[in-house]
């Protein structure tokens, strides 16, 4: 075993990333998980310390070890375990030297044979000679954002970013915002997945507890256990939420203003990516612009890394905005079906306006871009107005699209 570990590579996971090099990743959702790891990493090694202050091996050892050791460690179980059937996550030596190689690259698959040991099996179709590489996938679903995070690399031929994790917040006048944090039991966001041929799917039950409060039927009340505990129940109408936020996504699909509920679901969704893309944007010039290779204080490895991220992400959420923006366009709802949510339309004309500080940063077409956009604004909270029906007719988010698309790497 000790061979073993001499014998593993250090890995440049982004978790060894300089500050500079790990500035890179604004607007990037490797970013707050990188952030949150490290924290993490803190937290553990200063438990592990705590724990064993007072243990003959700290007392020998301890002087010889510091953070950074406990960053290696992490980093030879993240790069290297696989999930191994019949097993779960473990590291395999022998095993864990095969490279990653996508899709049909994939040349070999790992199983557990019948006497319990661990096996490499050639693929169906695939033929392998003396001195050919064996290679395994270490995750085709997986996306950029954790390939790079846990192996600390991605593939050149990269070309879509295939899914990413943007977080949700409640906002902060939702006067049930306490009550719905204490029963939130899902991630705090959602998952952006690329479909296949340029469609964009999403996943996420925390998008529901944004969309719907009082006014809809949602109510809380404070029960007590039998151990003289107080717990936080949570009703939609009067159907208790035993099942957390995905009952009340069934329950909400259930209902005739289904249709309503889905589209301020939809609008708070694009929302957010506009968000994203949008810091993504403003930082992009600062970041090509950052020194690196030899004699600075970013390494070419990480700085291509990052530039490609910031892209592959980027192309996702653009192509998940305008896929909102379909969505939104097929849903024509009369004014008194959006009555009872009225933030809901002036979410999306606030989607406009925040498109009119971007194009006032742009240097070049300013006057003329500014000029479009601020009379789709105009239009737009007219339409809101008066008009029988909401019509989504934002070509801000074109613009904007086209702005960033131009002012990103190729």
């Amino acid at each position: 075993m000790n061979s073993y570990v001499k014998a593993l590579p250090l890995e440049l996971l982004p978790t060894f990333w300089s500050p500079d090099e790990l500035q890179l990743l604004v607007g990037t959702t490797l970013a707050p998980a990188t952030a949150s790891k490290l924290r993490s990493l803190h937290r553990e090694w200063d438990l592990v310390c705590e724990s064993a202050a007072r243990t003959r091996w700290h007392r020998i050892c301890g002087s010889q070890l510091d953070f950074d050791d406990w960053l290696q460690v992490d980093a030879m179980y993240r790069s290297r375990a696989l999930d191994y059937p019949q097993i779960g996550h473990c590291m395999v030596p022998c095993v864990d030297l095969a490279n990653h190689a996508a899709h049909e690259g994939t040349i070999a698959i790992y199983e557990k044979d019948a006497a319990g040991n661990a096996v490499l099996v050639l693929r169906d179709g695939k033929t392998l000679r003396e001195g050919d590489e064996v290679t395994i996938s270490y995750g085709d679903e997986k996306g950029a954002c954790e390939m790079l995070f846990s192996y600390g690399f991605l593939d050149q031929g990269m070309e879509t970013a295939e899914t990413l994790f943007l977080s949700l917040t409640f906002p902060e006048d939702d006067t049930m915002r306490s009550a719905k944090l204490e029963v939130a039991d899902c991630a705090p966001g959602f998952k952006l997945i690329d479909a296949g041929d340029g469609e964009v799917d999403w996943k996420g039950e925390f998008v529901w507890l944004i969309c719907v409060g009082e006014e809809d039927g949602l109510h809380f009340d404070v029960a007590r256990t039998v151990d003289g505990k107080e717990e936080v129940q949570s009703f939609f109408k009067e159907h208790e939420l035993t099942g957390g936020a995905a009952e009340l996504y069934k329950l909400l699909g259930q209902s005739e203003l289904f249709d309503v509920y889905r589209l301020r679901a939809v609008i708070i969704l694009q929302q957010r990516v506009f968000d994203q893309m949008q810091v993504l944007f403003a930082s992009q010039e600062d970041m090509e612009a950052v020194p690196h290779g030899d004699g600075t204080d970013v390494r070419q490895q990480a700085y291509d890394q990052a530039m490609q991220l910031r892209r592959l992400e980027f192309e996702l959420m653009e192509r998940a905005y305008e896929d909102f923006e379909k969505q939104v366009r097929l849903h024509r709802l009369p004014m008194s079906a959006m009555a009872r949510w009225p933030n809901y339309l002036w979410s999306v004309v606030g989607v406009a306006q925040a498109s009119i500080d971007v194009v006032k940063r742009r240097p070049s077409g300013r006057s003329s871009s500014l000029a479009a956009v601020e009379s789709c604004v105009a239009a737009s909270s007219s339409t809101a107005s008066s008009s029988q029906y909401i019509t989504f007719e934002l070509a801000v988010a074109s613009k904007l699209i086209g702005s960033c698309r131009r002012n990103l790497p190729p």
